[in-house]
């Protein structure tokens, strides 16, 4: 198992580690299987979704923060509830499959690692599954 760290800036964030992933596959010569990224943080995720277009994340984090505000009915008393829904709402892992050495991902696709109660250091654990 391979770990990523990363560090993040504000509260919430959406951050392209498509880059870090690809370059991860490239080093170890990962040929043809499944790469799988999994968050182990009960207040971030990690998701696929448009990479082309900085606007679309905006809007992913604006609205997450609209559907779930961060002031709300919560009991739980870290003040961070918001956090843990967004976090159950997006997911912890992914699976992602891996072709020839490269990661399959759509035209636009990027991979995300969402930070809903930073700033904080943060780490995506990644195993390589051969096919």
């Amino acid at each position: 198992m391979e770990s990523l760290e990363l560090v993040t800036t504000s509260r919430e964030t959406l951050i392209d580690v498509t880059d870090r992933l690809s370059r991860l596959v490239r080093e170890h010569s990962w040929r043809d299987g499944l790469l799988f990224v999994h968050c182990p943080h009960t207040t971030a995720a990690v998701t696929v979704n448009e990479a082309a277009d900085p606007s679309v994340v905006r809007d992913i984090a604006a609205n997450l923060a609209r559907f779930v505000p961060r002031h709300g009915d919560y009991r739980h008393l870290e003040g961070n509830s918001d956090a843990h829904i967004k976090t159950s709402l997006v997911g912890p892992c992914l699976p992602l499959i891996v072709e020839a050495g490269e990661i399959q991902l759509g035209t636009w696709q990027g991979v995300f690692f969402c930070e809903f109660d930073g700033p904080r250091t943060r780490n995506l654990w990644v195993k390589w599954i051969a096919g």
